[in-house]
């Protein structure tokens, strides 16, 4: 299902509307070049998921956990080089633990992914700047 963001609050109350559909163990895989609004997707799939806090980017640390009725687990795969590296980290572990993983930049650890993924495709549109494209697969009825 493809939907359409005018700003960055349509895009986090998008994310929000997933997050009430998802169930502990899900992946999300995020695709999108930088500035579409992946984190901004987050923070409202954390209000979704019934989480508190503030959501930032988790660029610098790989992962951030935020507590919730189902925790999220956010990462950020930009500074990773492979896969390999994912699993150095513990990747295993987190789809088991109860919660929802989020993956930024998931390209680059594509063949580590479940096949179950849940794709969300953040993209500008070209009628605006402004205007954000964001396709959601893998998730029936959403």
């Amino acid at each position: 299902m493809e939907y359409l963001s005018h700003s960055e609050a349509e895009t986090e109350a998008i994310g929000e509307a997933l997050g009430k559909r998802l169930s502990p163990g899900t992946v999300l895989a995020f695709q999108g070049e930088l500035g579409m609004g992946k984190t901004a997707f987050t923070r409202g799939l954390a209000r979704g998921l019934g989480c508190t806090g503030r959501v930032t980017s988790p660029t610098f640390t790989i992962v951030n956990e935020y507590e919730g009725r189902i925790p999220l687990f956010h990462f950020d795969m930009y500074r990773l080089p492979d896969s390999d590296a994912l699993f150095d980290i513990g990747w295993e572990d987190y789809p088991g633990r109860g919660g929802v993983c989020a993956v930024e930049w998931s390209e680059r650890v594509e063949d580590a992914l479940p096949e179950d993924t849940v794709w969300v495709r953040l993209s500008r549109r070209p009628e605006s700047d402004s205007w954000r494209g964001i396709t959601v697969e893998g998730v029936d009825g959403f």
